[in-house]
């Protein structure tokens, strides 16, 4: 009795067709870009936020966009979706006009008198280019870890005769699949096989802190507390200081502008909204708040 397979993707990645390179190098981008994306939009916690406002989807609207429009609708409530801009612009360039749409084919049109804006950050820019600049990275580098620890397995290359060759290829793919023997018909004219050894050398650990200064950078870049070195016992406090300021700063990049955001929001909805980000950091520096709680708010 064959034993069923817990998951279908296990059925697909179990077939050696689909390690083909191109396959392997879409996955492993794949595989970064969307952890690197997990990570952006659960980097901040919104409180108060009304019920009618998924909180998922408002972050994964600035992620991807930029910006998201809120604003209350008759027989909903209070929304945030995804909009598009346009002039004419305020004194402070902003748009003016502002036209709410979603998929299901909902579109309102809203200015500035009856909805407020929300920016992922103080330029309106999305967060996607630079995650996929991290992930081309991180992929990139991951790839070529696999090849180089490939290497080491069978650093040669094989020459034959064009009859020889689907034996020597039949003869690699076992070797490649670890088959502890090798069989071959005794027809084989061995003699007229040659190999040439490429000597190559064994770089991946060197790669590997590679991918993880990249890796915490990209964290850095997301205002998430990370060593940022590989030498952490050689660190003074100064240099830790110093990595977290770099941290810091890029978390109030995006931290602000949902701030600006939310008083605005409240001013104009009544509302009390509140933005933090999730990590607390008080861990690390006592005087470095990253919370929208004020002091009286604490004493309570």
């Amino acid at each position: 009795m064959s034993r069923r397979k817990p998951y279908k993707l296990f059925d697909r990645w179990a077939n050696r067709k689909n390690w083909d390179p191109y396959i392997l190098n879409n996955e492993t981008f794949m595989d970064y870009f969307y952890r690197l994306e997990e990570i952006c939009i659960n980097m901040f916690s919104w409180e108060n936020l009304p019920e009618t406002i998924d909180y998922r989807f408002l972050e994964l609207t600035l992620c991807e966009y930029g910006f998201a429009v809120y604003f209350n609708e008759e027989d909903v409530g209070n929304v945030a979706l995804t909009c598009a801009l346009g002039g004419p612009l305020s004194i402070y360039r902003e748009p003016i006009y502002r036209r709410a749409y979603a998929n299901n084919g909902f579109s309102r049109e809203l200015d500035n008198t009856n909805s407020v804006l929300i920016y992922n950050n103080y330029l309106h820019h999305p967060s996607i280019p630079t995650i996929i600049l991290f992930a081309r990275r991180l992929a990139e580098i991951e790839r070529t870890i696999d090849v180089n620890v490939k290497s080491q397995k069978t650093p040669v290359v094989i020459t034959c005769d064009e009859s020889q060759l689907l034996t020597i290829k039949n003869a690699y793919k076992d070797m490649d699949e670890n088959v502890p023997v090798i069989i071959a018909s005794k027809n084989v004219d061995w003699k007229s096989i040659s190999s040439l050894n490429t000597n190559a050398p064994f770089v991946s650990l060197d790669l590997n802190n590679l991918k993880r200064q990249i890796w915490n950078e990209a964290l850095t870049f997301f205002g998430v507390s990370n060593s940022n070195t590989e030498k952490k016992e050689r660190q003074i406090g100064l240099e830790v200081s110093s990595n977290l300021g770099g941290v810091m700063a890029q978390r109030y990049i995006m931290l602000n502008s949902r701030r600006q955001a939310a008083e605005k929001i409240n001013k104009m909805f009544g509302t009390n909204i509140k933005v933090n980000f999730r990590q607390e950091f008080e861990t690390f520096n006592e005087d470095m708040d990253t919370t929208t709680i004020d002091q009286n708010e604490r004493d309570e």
